[in-house]
């Protein structure tokens, strides 16, 4: 039985520049071809493919203008951000050539029913996944619909980068519904970013490798480490690495970003993110020389993020949790303004309004006389009070001077 052969396609790149050519958005290529705007998108930055009656119908799409004669499609990589090349040392060479993609490894190394392991799930569409899928956008949708569709795209994906990075599995969780609990806080912001999925995962990395969770009583106790001795060597080596290098290996060589965008992440410049990847992946070399290769060890952070099955909570779990830690937030801060407004008011009411000095201790003195209170005079007192008055005003003769 023979193959009909698949209709070709553009590369990535070119397929954007076809739409663009046409003055086409990625809505109206998604309602022309029936998928959603997400589908679109992974189709132009080359993490998945079109099959069957979709591929055609796409294909006439973006040939409707001009014919497709070049630029053919790449293969496409299994995880979505596949392994990139070696990093050029030199600041001139920040751009890197991505690399193909490794063979997906067989069902008996990752468990059964492996899934994609690090940047957001590829879609299918014979048989797209109730948490992947998306609603499609023919008509407007309203915040909740558009949040909805964001975590249930990112969130799976975004827990099991975060529990490399962190090594732990709860706090794998709890960072990116943290992420998500901010996303829909503030989501007229992210819903205009030019990328909300990016906004996100940034939001994410930086909860998780905050140093304060060091002094919570449940973070100061290890987890179990994985099963396999394998997953337990390299997610040790990772561990041992500083975060930012950490973080580093893990955009570029994890999620598939490029050097430019990596180090716009980290908040770097390109040569200092391009020195932190080449360091951590000699550190990683140098522990386990059978990772020197990067594409060999971007399948081994799939198939470590990929084994521990790592779940993510419901959309609207994660929106509601929010929503009740924005009220209590909020009646926290009324509840503390109401107590100081009243400790002020008391202490204006109670304060004094003058100065008022303070009264000296009495003190005992001794050696000093009674003081005696003025009596009745006596009758020799009155005459000679009397005789006083009436004498001249110089007094007595006896007391005027005379001279000599």
């Amino acid at each position: 039985m023979t193959r009909t052969p698949e209709t070709p396609l553009p590369s990535p790149k070119e397929r954007r520049r076809l739409r663009e050519a046409q003055s086409l958005s990625q809505a109206d290529v998604a309602a022309a071809v029936g998928v959603t705007r997400a589908t679109v998108r992974s189709w132009e930055n080359g993490s998945t493919t079109p099959r069957g009656s979709k591929r055609d119908a796409y294909a006439r799409l973006l040939t409707g203008a001009e014919e497709v004669t070049a630029h053919q499609e790449n293969p496409a990589p299994v995880l979505v951000g596949a392994a990139t090349g070696p990093v050029q040392a030199s600041p001139d060479h920040a751009e890197t050539t991505p690399e193909p993609p490794s063979e997906t490894p067989p069902a008996s190394e990752l468990g059964p029913e492996p899934k994609p392991a690090l940047g957001p799930e590829p879609q299918s569409e014979l048989s797209p996944g109730p948490e992947a899928e998306l609603e499609p956008l023919s008509a407007p949708l309203t915040p909740d619909q558009a949040f909805d569709a964001l975590y249930a795209f990112c969130a799976p994906a975004l827990v099991r980068q975060t529990y490399l990075l962190t090594g732990r599995r709860e706090l794998a969780r709890e960072s990116v519904e943290r992420a998500f609990q901010l996303a829909w806080h503030r989501w007229p912001e992210v819903a205009m970013d030019r990328d909300p999925a990016g906004w996100v995962r940034a939001t994410a990395h930086e909860f998780a490798l905050s140093p304060w969770h060091r002094l919570r009583p449940r973070h100061r106790n290890p987890e179990p480490p994985p099963t396999a001795p394998a997953d337990r060597a390299l997610l040790d080596v990772l561990l041992q690495l500083p975060p930012v290098y950490r973080r580093t290996l893990l955009l570029y060589d994890g999620v598939g970003l490029d050097l430019p965008e990596t180090a716009a992440e980290t908040e770097a410049s390109t040569p200092a993110a391009a020195n932190r990847l080449l360091h951590a992946r000699e550190a990683v070399a140098k522990r386990l020389p059978e990772l020197a290769e990067p594409k060999a060890l971007h399948r081994r952070l799939a198939e470590v993020a990929s084994a521990e099955r790592l779940r993510a909570a419901k959309p609207t779990t994660v929106r509601w949790g929010g929503e009740q830690r924005a009220r209590q937030w909020t009646r926290a801060a009324i509840a503390f303004t109401i107590v100081l407004i009243g400790a002020t008011t008391l202490t204006l009411r109670t304060a004094p309004d003058h100065y008022e000095p303070p009264l000296a201790p009495g003190a005992s003195v001794r050696g000093v006389p009674p003081r005696v209170a003025p009596g009745p005079l006596s009758a020799q007192e009155l005459a000679l009070r009397a005789k006083l008055k009436a004498e001249t005003v110089s007094g007595p003769e006896r007391l005027v001077p005379e001279p000599g």
